[in-house]
């Protein structure tokens, strides 16, 4: 009885290792800092809560963006977005076309929107 309880001990902590296994490698954070190590592209965003800052990374900058909720013609939805970055010593070497296809790409999940880049990225965009 005692070898058959510890045998489904076992199992179940294969189990509880696999699960966390799983969870870890689809975490989207992880992703996040990932693509960032690798200064790949990234957008980590929760689209159905409105009052969470998504983060981009490009080119290993990290940007953040927060969302302002608006009415269009037809629905609520987000109607502003302020971009920034976390760190700006890390911005040397983006040009131009390197802002707006991030900007593209705020577009692409939020096509209503308005992009607005904060200091020093909005004077570079001028």
């Amino acid at each position: 009885m005692a070898v058959f309880l510890f045998r489904i001990l076992i199992l179940a902590a294969v189990f509880i290792l696999a699960y966390s296994a799983i969870k870890y490698f689809v975490n989207p954070k992880r992703k996040l800092e990932l693509a960032h190590e690798k200064k790949l592209f990234y957008f980590l965003d929760d689209k159905q809560n409105v009052r969470k800052n998504f983060l981009i990374t490009y080119r290993g900058v990290l940007f953040e963006g927060e969302k302002y909720l608006g009415t269009t013609e037809s629905a609520f939805e987000v109607v502003s977005v302020q971009v920034w970055a976390r760190n700006t010593d890390k911005l040397q070497g983006l040009n131009k076309e390197d802002f707006y296809f991030i900007e593209k790409e705020i577009l692409v999940a939020y096509p209503n929107t308005k992009v607005e880049w904060k200091n020093p990225i909005n004077n570079l965009l001028r």
